[in-house]
């Protein structure tokens, strides 16, 4: 079974940045999908950053400019830097992965069939 592990959440102040980190067991080749995903109180899950198996990213204009999202096929890991954080992107965050090699869904989260568990951030 795929399984996925975010770590590296927390607080940070406002101008801050954080590195949140996803581990993905249970793989036998990198997913052809994967993305970032935040959740704040009262509101819809959202897409943030989107990779493909072939390196094309994609983000939401949101973040755009502020966050990178990258992978360490070696450790099996999918990373997203976030920089100048402000209280807006205070929200859980999980990574996904599609078992479909159609990754046209970028941000969408349905598209999505894998998830963590997620990882607090809160930003003051």
């Amino acid at each position: 079974d795929v399984q996925l592990v975010e770590s590296g959440g927390g607080s940070v102040q406002s101008g801050g940045s954080l590195r949140l980190s996803c581990t993905a067991s249970g793989y036998t080749a990198s997913p052809a999908c994967m993305a970032w995903f935040r959740q704040a109180p009262g509101k819809f899950r959202e897409g943030i950053a989107h990779l493909e198996r072939g390196g094309d990213e994609a983000y939401a204009d949101s973040v755009k400019g502020r966050f990178t999202i990258s992978k360490d096929n070696s450790k099996n890991t999918l990373y997203l830097h976030m920089n100048s954080l402000n209280s807006e992107d205070t929200a859980m965050h999980y990574c996904a992965t599609a078992s479909s090699s159609d990754c046209t869904w970028k941000l969408v989260p349905s598209a999505y069939d894998n998830w963590g568990q997620g990882t607090q951030v809160t930003v003051s």
